[in-house]
């Protein structure tokens, strides 16, 4: 703003408004740029789970054979052997899963930086005008 003492209030006012609006586009500007990179994160995070999804099937399918006939082997019966190793690839694929939609919380998507700027400013503009 500036300091000439003869600007009128409505000159003041306009320029106030106008920094104002400057600083509102800004924070409009950062909050897209912050949406975006929180939308990319939670793309990774559902490629996340589509990747567990995947090695989920294909260990169900190739280990689990191997597995259940190498416990098979060491004396235990076929169908404890397979509930063995369906149980721990289960609990792998819980896992990975779980770490995926963590990921996708909503927490972790909002803009949290420009909600901490818009707050800062707020405050600010409420400093500048309760004291004038």
């Amino acid at each position: 703003m500036t300091t000439d003492p003869k600007q009128s209030t409505g000159g003041l006012l306009s320029e106030a408004l106008s920094h104002v609006s400057s600083l509102m586009r800004s924070e409009v500007d950062l909050a897209r740029a912050e949406i975006d990179e929180n939308l990319k994160a939670a793309g990774l995070a559902i490629g996340m789970i589509v990747g567990a999804v995947v090695v989920a099937l294909t260990a169900l399918n190739v280990l689990s054979a191997a597995l259940v006939a190498a416990l098979t082997e060491a004396g235990i019966d076929a169908g404890w052997s397979a509930l063995i190793v369906g149980l721990l690839l289960g609990i792998i694929a819980y896992v990975m899963a779980n770490k995926g939609t963590s990921d996708l919380k909503l927490k972790s998507l909002a803009p949290n930086r420009t909600a901490k700027n818009v707050k800062r400013d707020a405050q600010t503009l409420k400093e500048v005008y309760d004291d004038k």
